[in-house]
This record gives structure tokens, C-alpha cells and sequence, in this order.
């Protein structure tokens, strides 16, 4: 996916942010108090699934601040806080996504200069950038890298309890294999199949699948908050009337009227639809959160 651009949802964030880093910081002297003998480490992940794997890695040695949290709020409209600074500034070590889907978190980290903290960008270990598609998490890759960089970052921050956080990696990549099966098994039977999205979400997941992603500049529209020309929306209601694709994939946390007109247009059309989302639902570990869109893109696929 190619040429996405984030700049329509992040222009308020801007100088509201930077200001409410100035406010943060403006009371904060930095110290290692946090990091005293048997003081959990401070970790900030912009992400709440990146937070996930931090605590699970790091288990009662971590104090994990996840910024983004609600899977019913867009994630694109975040706006920081005086809060959001001070808890950056605090952190032994921080991780987010990156390729300019959390802008903001490189405002933040300028303006809290710490030369003692850890910062991991997801982005940056599997070699994508600004422009590319964002979702890096729905990347089958994706997590087994930041988990591997996390757990290097706790070995050298507490080196007391490396065996722990070692045996802690071990497990988590252990339980991912699963949801790799289940992207294995799919690929065997449905290498091609078209289907469709309103937003490049899970672009990475049916890359990995096989399947064939169709109207892409569509979805970049949509992601960007701009209106698709008029000759893209026209391809679109002519794949779902046609049955031209097999799913329509939408991301929950941004629906509009013109989401929603495609949402009924693929029901009246007897297209399945899946719903996916950009934040880890509560209560859910990253590995069920996953598993479980696996299922249901799955199930719309025709698997029982």
C-alpha cells in the first residue's frame, strides 16, 4: 500500500500538543527514583496492544501506560495531554508504531529530552516508513521483532532478572504460532480471493493470507479523511453489487455515512462483512485479539 498520507487526521494535534508537553515538563526534574531496587520500570506504548506485550514480557517488573486504550474512539483524533507528557518523560522505556501514525509521539519525546531512556519504534524494525501503510501490528512480523527489542531494552535496564524476561520471549512467540497456522491454512485455500476494505486496517493481514486487496485508493481516502473521487466510490458499489469480491473489511472505529452506505450495499448484496479494529479490546490479550479477526475473516471466507 502505497502514498498514505495521515495528515488530515493529525493537523489538530499540532501546537495544542506541543503545548501541553511545555505544561507537562515545566514541574518535572528527571531522577532515577523510578528505577530504584524493586521499583517496577516506567514503560509508556503509545498503542494498547504494544503495551499488552510489554506487561506480558516483563510481567510484575513493568508499570505499563498504554496513551491510546478505547477501541471505540478513532485513534487518528488523539489529543495529547499534560498527563501524556509527564508519563513520557518518566519512562525508562517507550514504544510505538511509527511510518506517522503516531506523529504526535515524536513531538512529545523532542520536547522530553532523556538520554537514559529506551525509545522502540515498530516502524523502524520492519523497514517501514512515512507513506507506507501504518497498521504494522496486523503484520504477522510485526510483533515477534518489537517483542524480541523490548525484552533486549528490559535485559539491559534490570539485567537482574534477564532469565525471567528471556523465558517470558520464549513464550510469547510460542504463543503466536497459532494464529500463524491459521494464516497458513488460509493461504493454502484461498490464495487470489478478492476481497475489499474500507480502510487499509488489515491490509497487512491479507497480504499475508494471499488474498487480493481491491480498491486501495478508496481506502486511502477514507483513512485520510478526504472524500474518494467519485470514480473510485463508483468501482467500489460495482465490486459489491457484481460479487466481484468474496469480503468487505471495515474498521469499526471510523465508520461514515459513506462507510455505512457500503456496509448496507454488501448486506443487500449478500457480501460478508468483518469488522476490525485499530485498538486491543479490553479485557482481550494481544494473541486472542488476533486470533479472533482471524476467525471471523475466516468464517466470511467460507471456513467453518
Amino acid at each position: 500500500m502505497k502514498s498514505i498520507d495521515h495528515t488530515g487526521r493529525v493537523a489538530t494535534l499540532s501546537r495544542r500538543l506541543l503545548a501541553c508537553a511545555s505544561l507537562g515538563l515545566a514541574a518535572l526534574a528527571f531522577s532515577g527514583a523510578a528505577l530504584a531496587q524493586n521499583a517496577p520500570i516506567p514503560v509508556v506504548a503509545a498503542e494498547n496492544f504494544y503495551g499488552d506485550v510489554v506487561k506480558q514480557l516483563g510481567g510484575t517488573h513493568v508499570a505499563v501506560t498504554s496513551i491510546l486504550s478505547n477501541p471505540d474512539q478513532d485513534p487518528h483524533l488523539f489529543e495529547a495531554s499534560p498527563k501524556t507528557a509527564r508519563d513520557l518523560h518518566r519512562a525508562a522505556i517507550v514504544v510505538y508504531n511509527g511510518a506517522d501514525y503516531d506523529p504526535w509521539m515524536e513531538k512529545l519525546l523532542a520536547a522530553s529530552k532523556n538520554d537514559k531512556r529506551v525509545v522502540i519504534v515498530a516502524a523502524a524494525l520492519v523497514g517501514k516508513k512515512a507513506g507506507d501503510n501504518p497498521h504494522l501490528w496486523y503484520d504477522p512480523q510485526t510483533m515477534p521483532a518489537v517483542a524480541k527489542q523490548v525484552v533486549d531494552a528490559l535485559d539491559r535496564v534490570d539485567a537482574a532478572h534477564k532469565a525471567e524476561y528471556d523465558a517470558n520471549l520464549a513464550k510469547f512467540l510460542t504463543s503466536l504460532r497459532p494464529i500463524g497456522e491459521k494464516i497458513e491454512t488460509l493461504k493454502a485455500k484461498h490464495p487470489g480471493t478478492a476481497v475489499t476494505a474500507t480502510e487499509p486496517v488489515a491490509g497487512y493481514l491479507c497480504d499475508a493470507i494471499g488474498l487480493t486487496m481491491r480498491n486501495a485508493r478508496f481506502q486511502l481516502s477514507v483513512m485520510n479523511d478526504t472524500e474518494p473521487a467519485a470514480s473510485d466510490i463508483a468501482a467500489f458499489e460495482q465490486d459489491l453489487r457484481g460479487k466481484q469480491v468474496r469480503v468487505l473489511i471495515y474498521n469499526a472505529q471510523a465508520v461514515s455515512k459513506l462507510t455505512q452506505r457500503m456496509l448496507a450495499l454488501a448486506k443487500q448484496s449478500h457480501v460478508p462483512t468483518v469488522s476490525v479494529t485499530e485498538t486491543e479490546p479490553a479485557g482481550k490479550t494481544y494473541q486472542q485479539w488476533m486470533s479472533a479477526q482471524v476467525d471471523a475473516l475466516a468464517q466470511a471466507l467460507g471456513e467453518h
